[in-house]
């Protein structure tokens, strides 16, 4: 199928690349189904990638692997919140926070607190809220900088 983003202009998305999400997500709850757009030479696992809604063509969330900033990020979820996503194995699960670019560069931040949680296997997903005590917003400017800079 063929949208046209705001970001990327027209592009063409296979069925099998859409995620659904049941409710939504956080403050856009029509929007139901995204897909994942990424550099295929880092792979998504690797860079920022963009949760393009597939419903409104205008919205695009940036989102990374929180793996790649905090290395022991691994809040405890009710398994009562990932039901609809089907047989979570940690091999077809996998997990995004949501990146906040604002004007200052330096205030650049990733949301901990409410990670999109996502079964590959059945394209189904879900933004939770964990109980656990993280940010909301936890900066990483400093963190990539100093990474850039081999350090």
């Amino acid at each position: 199928m063929k949208i046209k983003t705001r970001m990327f202009g027209e592009i063409e998305i296979e069925e099998e690349k859409v995620i659904h999400f049941a409710d939504g997500i956080i403050g856009y709850p029509d929007c139901k189904n995204f897909t994942l757009i990424f550099d295929e030479e880092k792979g998504r696992r690797k860079s920022i990638c963009w949760l393009q809604s597939m419903d409104e063509p205008v919205f695009a969330l940036p989102v990374l692997d929180p793996l790649l900033i905090k290395e022991d990020y691994n809040p405890a979820v009710e398994d009562e919140l990932l039901h609809a996503l089907g047989d979570l194995k940690e091999e077809n699960t996998f997990v995004l926070v949501t990146v906040t670019v604002p004007e200052q560069i330096e205030d650049l931040s990733i949301n901990l607190k409410a990670p999109i949680v996502i079964n590959v296997d059945e394209r189904l997903a879900s933004q939770i809220i964990v109980e656990e005590n993280y940010p909301v917003k936890y900066k990483i400017y400093e963190l990539l900088k100093k990474r850039k800079a081999g350090e």
